[in-house]
């Protein structure tokens, strides 16, 4: 018996000319700003993120907006999104597929999974187990994925978009640093402000708002965008910078490991995401201070050992010691 696998798994896209960028990035700002509203630093944070080819992580209670924010931009994008529920019994081979026997032909079908997809919402990830939450790992590395010794590609504008709950404390299964490792950023929406809360109130249902947002580029597009973003340059000084930056999260008393060699290429990634998002080929201080926290903050363990005042033990606290840092190292003029 053999393996066989279907010809139309995808390939990597080929990057067309680059559209106009002020124009494409006002309009994806504009669309995602009528499903997510009075957000707009949020979104600059998300396209950040997706600019630099990364994986984003939405951390924050229920109902505030985070499906919705994917939903949109995965509309936006003219992308195929596929949704995974996590829950306990939640298998790997229902992320990424499964060998199916034809007994016609005496073979095994490959049958692909939801991970094949431009956009994959993974929903209350830390509701999966373990093992289920590490059939991620290479597709988020890598993006391909092996099934019974075969490695398949993805596409190339894949990226996961990834929510978990803050607040729940049972039946659930904190990610692992591997894990949290390959998210590009990972940020909270939190409550609209009082000077939105009536217009939200007015709007249209969920549904009626993201019937509303139309196709602005494709999958293709978005990937030349992110491979723009990759060359843009960088000045040794905001270098030194951010190695400085990297440097202190693993001198700082409160932590017992801090980013790690690939975080900080993450880091660097996303900081020229924001560059080009603004309409600039060179990054400035400013990029990185506005993303540190983002960015950096959940890729530390932080030292419970020490004493609750040197390291309170809230969900903050990985905030407050980047803040910390922030202000400790010198920006460079």
């Amino acid at each position: 018996m053999r393996l066989k696998f279907p010809d139309t798994l995808p390939v990597h896209a080929v990057a067309p000319e680059l559209p106009r960028h002020d124009r494409l990035f006002a309009q994806l700002r504009d669309a995602l700003s009528r499903v997510l509203i009075g957000k707009s630093h949020e979104i600059d944070l998300f396209l950040a993120g997706v600019l630099s080819g990364g994986h984003i992580l939405i951390e924050d209670v229920p109902g505030v907006g985070k499906t919705m924010l994917a939903k949109a931009f995965a509309r936006s994008i003219g992308g195929v999104l596929r949704r995974i529920q996590c829950t306990p019994d939640l298998l790997p081979t229902d992320i990424v597929g499964v060998s199916v026997y034809n007994p016609q032909d005496r073979t095994f079908q490959f049958k692909p999974g939801p991970i094949f997809s431009h956009i994959l919402l993974v929903d209350e990830i830390n509701r999966a187990a373990p093992r289920t939450q590490s059939a991620l790992l290479e597709a988020m590395g890598e993006k391909q994925v092996t099934v019974d010794g075969h490695s398949l590609p993805l596409e190339s504008s894949f990226c996961v978009i990834a929510t978990q709950n803050p607040i729940e404390t049972q039946g659930i299964y904190p990610l692992p640093e591997a894990q949290l490792d390959r998210f590009a950023i990972q940020l909270s929406l939190g409550y609209p402000p009082a000077s939105e809360a009536r217009r939200l109130l007015l709007q249209p249902d969920d549904r009626e708002r993201l019937d509303g947002v139309e196709p602005i580029l494709e999958p293709d597009e978005l990937v030349a965008l992110q491979q723009t973003a990759a060359r843009i340059a960088i000045d040794n000084s905001v270098a030194d910078y951010v190695l400085a930056l990297v440097e202190a999260t693993r001198r700082h008393p409160s932590v017992r490991l801090g980013v790690s060699p690939r975080g900080a290429l993450a880091f660097l990634a996303v900081i020229r995401g924001r560059a080009l998002l603004h309409g600039r080929d060179f990054v400035t201080p400013d990029d990185v201070k506005t993303l540190a926290v983002a960015a950096l903050s959940h890729r530390l363990i932080l030292n419970y050992q020490l004493p609750p005042t040197l390291n309170p033990p809230d969900s903050n606290s990985k905030v407050v010691v980047v803040q910390e840092i922030l202000q400790q190292v010198m920006v460079p003029r």
